[in-house]
């Protein structure tokens, strides 16, 4: 017989044993086959990112408006306005719309146009509203709900997003005129190589921890396996028989684990529309594997078990009269496990500071396989390390005694448990190292200061009588502690343009109380009546020449100055002139809350009549009461109420780069995903492994050992090679750290950033555990001494 029909004959023979072993084999298969499955269920996730992230975009640009300055007024068009709103920790989108005939179209997800005073809303911004949780975000929406956006509509399941109807929407309110849907997305700005360097990264240290349980649960219930090969060696079968036959069993696990791994992906698509992770969510048509990856995945797995099998049987002498591991006790050895760390350092070194902030290209391919070999070689370390220090264990407790003695007999199998965990803690330990130092390059100071206002709008209102009912709808507000209000517009010189000028001077009116001017300029003192001159010196404004030759004490400036109409023509208009006082004080500008500085005339309320100025701006910067609930969404509702197009605008010190914030968003969701599959695959596993000493456990608890002694053993034979993996993690981790921050040029922002990722870990650890302790009572009872 060739060597490859041998081959398919030995795997099957040793498929065959697996399903039809009794039914300590099938638990063994059943538990193979879920923990593969588990693996092969997230890594099918990971393959449908691509088809994820390119559905989301289409939605997204189908339903942008398509617009140019060419589209006019027709059956076809209508008028589109963009609102953005913050509703305590979630983002309410929506648009506001008006048609100019009878055939406009309507946006994807919707059948028709909502009609004046109505609004269409998605399913997640429909149960919201209807709940008592939306009760302030119903009153900011004026509008009726008629229909429910369609997922053509809509970004994700969990969007809050809505059309409303409008009759009075002005082409002066609105954004744009348009007449079709689906058009104006242009390329974002490409990623910096630094974020490039983070996704690979992140790929490497979130994808080998799946690879490492896949290729720990093919060898499930391996002591029991290899005895019970023994008995093949009766009947005649040769040393490399029985290690394909092995390999078969594992096949066939693996094969199972494909294919549970397909049913959990299903399960998931079931339920993943309501489920939101770090603010993202996804419909269940979103995740499809890509064709590709997922025909790798299905070649790597079956590969994989068939390869780790005969690996860990390297050393397994497994003879017709039992089996003799490492046939004299053979010391793990060092030397060839430090070959793979010490060839990733090789490739990874070479690109020291060759990865820079202007960047848009690193190599990936050098990078993702320096980090894959760095972190593998942690893995391969800790069976090691296991093996030297419990070797040196000695005396303790009895149940400390018993711990070691069982980790001396079989140190792999307890460093196998661990290993995931040791590589993702390994890998976030590195990737935290890596984000805490370049954030600050993604972090840009704004100017604001949060601590002297919270929040900040402004709109255009009729006149300026309007502007300040505005301001004291504001200072009403409940939760409103105080308002720096202002009604700004724009005055000139009056006369004619003067020989040698382009235009007629300009300059800003600023009407406000004495407590707001205080925010605007440094005022020696105020009260009403005053009116000051606020200079900048032309650092963040005109110069002090120019605004002299407009705002000067006793000179007049025209309240209604010139307009222009559509087309750029001006229109004649009568001037309302105004003295500025002789009494007038000239005062140095002061940066406002939002970042912004104000020039020109600042005056009182009593010295302008405010209802003569043309075209004024309503500016409120808004002091919140900490003491009081919702402050901040009675504010932004006294703004919806003004107008519905209104933005509120929280300020805020520091502002992120939205690429790293998409970036850092993913590695989150990515890292949530890894740690619940490892939190499972734990789970598999520890119980995998006291089903293996059921018999053992009975034995002792017969002969009248005390079954809390028994439990501490088990917790001590879980807890070592944890406290040992997490050192190595933080050993390997920080190594692998230094390494990449050579690569982007920067030092440690932060030694102590893994204590978190330690506490996780652990945490983790100890919560699987306490969901072993159940199984692991039941396993002591008297009936395990009972055979098949």
């Amino acid at each position: 017989m060739s060597g490859g029909a041998t081959w398919i004959r030995d795997l099957a023979l040793g498929a065959r044993f697996a399903v039809t072993g009794g039914r300590r084999g099938w638990i063994r298969t059943i538990l193979t086959a879920i923990g593969v499955g588990l693996g092969v269920s997230l890594l099918l996730v990971a393959a449908s990112v691509p088809h994820l992230i390119e559905s989301r975009d289409t939605r997204e640009a189908d339903r942008a408006v398509t617009y140019n300055d060419e589209v006019k007024r027709s059956e076809r068009s209508f008028l589109f306005a963009q609102t953005s709103t913050l509703y305590r920790s979630d983002t309410v989108n929506g648009a506001v719309l008006r048609p100019d005939g009878s055939d406009a179209p309507a946006p994807p997800g919707l059948a028709k146009l909502p009609g004046p005073g109505e609004m269409a809303v998605s399913p997640a911004l429909a149960d919201l509203l209807n709940s008592p949780e939306g009760a302030l975000l119903k009153d900011r929406l004026p509008y009726r709900v008629t229909a429910t956006i369609g997922d053509r509509g809509l970004i994700g399941p969990g969007e809050l997003f809505y059309y409303a109807g409008s009759s009075t929407l002005s082409p002066a309110a609105a954004e744009w005129r348009a007449d079709s849907y689906g058009g104006n997305q242009g390329k974002g700005d490409p990623m910096s190589a630094v974020l490039l360097l983070i996704m690979v990264m992140a790929c490497v240290a979130l994808l080998l921890p799946v690879a490492v349980f896949i290729a720990t649960a093919v060898r499930f219930g391996g002591e029991q396996r290899d005895r019970r090969l023994a008995a093949l060696r009766l009947v005649g079968s040769d040393r490399a028989m029985t290690r394909r036959i092995a390999a078969g069993e594992s096949l066939c696990g693996a094969l199972l684990g494909l294919v549970a791994g397909a049913g959990f992906l299903a399960l998931i698509r079931q339920f993943i529309g309501s489920v939101t992770i770090w603010n993202v969510n996804a419909f269940p048509f979103d995740i499809v594997p890509s064709p590709v990856l997922t025909a790798l995945i299905a070649v790597a797995v079956p590969a994989s078990a068939i390869g780790v099998t005969l690996f860990a049987l390297r050393n397994v002498s497994i003879e017709p009269l039992g089996v003799v591991r490492n046939t004299a006790p053979r010391r793990r050895r060092l030397w060839w496990r430090l070959l793979l760390p010490l060839a990733g350092l090789a490739l990874l070194l070479p690109q020291s500071g060759q990865v820079g902030l202007g960047d848009t290209e690193i190599a990936t391919y050098q990078i993702a396989g320096g980090a894959l070999l760095v972190l593998t070689g942690v893995t391969l370390l800790l069976p090691w390390l296991v093996e030297a220090v419990v070797g040196r264990l000695r005396g303790g407790p009895v149940p400390w005694q018993l711990a070691v003695r069982r980790l001396q007999l079989s140190s792999g199998t307890a460093a196998r448990a661990v290993s995931g965990i040791v590589v993702a803690a390994a890998g976030a330990i590195a990737l935290q190292m890596l984000l805490s130092s370049v954030q600050s390059d993604f972090m840009k100071p704004t100017g604001m200061d949060a601590a002297r206002a919270q929040l900040e709008t402004s709109a255009k209102a009729t006149d300026g009588s309007a502007a300040r009912k505005m301001i004291e709808k504001y200072s009403a507000t409940k939760g409103v502690s105080s308002v720096i209000g202002m009604i700004e517009a724009s005055v000139d010189r009056p006369g004619p343009i003067r020989a040698g000028e382009d235009f007629i001077p300009i300059t800003q009116i600023t009407v406000a109380d004495c407590p707001s001017l205080r925010e605007l300029a440094k005022l020696p003192s105020c009260k009403d009546g005053d009116v000051f001159i606020a200079r900048t010196h032309g650092t963040r404004g005109p110069s002090d020449e120019y605004l002299a030759e407009t705002a000067r004490p006793g000179a007049q400036v025209n309240l209604n100055r010139q307009q222009f109409g559509p087309g750029g023509e001006a229109k004649t208009t009568k001037p309302v002139l105004w003295r500025i006082p002789a009494s007038a004080r000239t005062v140095e500008s002061r940066t406002d809350p939002v970042g912004q500085v104000s020039f020109g005339i600042m005056a009182t309320p009593s010295t302008v009549d405010v209802s003569k100025l043309v075209s004024p701006m309503a500016r409120a910067m808004i002091r919140l009461d900490p003491d009081a609930e919702d402050a901040a969404e009675y504010a932004r509702n006294s703004a919806a109420a003004i107008d519905p197009l209104t933005s509120v605008s929280t300020l805020q010190n520091f502002e992120r780069d939205s690429q790293y914030s998409s970036v850092r968003t993913g590695l989150f969701v990515g890292a949530t995903a890894t740690m619940l599959l490892i939190a499972a695959s734990m789970l598999v596993s520890t119980l995998e492994q006291l089903r293996d000493r059921k018999r053992l456990l009975s034995v002792l608890v017969a002969f009248g050992t005390r079954r809390a002694t028994l439990s501490w053993s088990v917790l001590w034979q879980t807890a070592v090679p944890i406290a040992l993996g997490l050192a190595l993690a933080v050993t390997g981790g920080i190594g692998l750290g230094l390494v990449l921050l050579r690569l982007v040029d920067k030092q440690v922002a932060d030694w102590w950033g893994f204590l978190p990722i330690v506490g996780v870990g652990g945490g983790l650890i100890a919560l699987v555990t306490l969901l072993s302790l159940p199984p692991l009572w039941r396993l002591m009872r008297p009936d395990g001494l009972r055979t098949e």
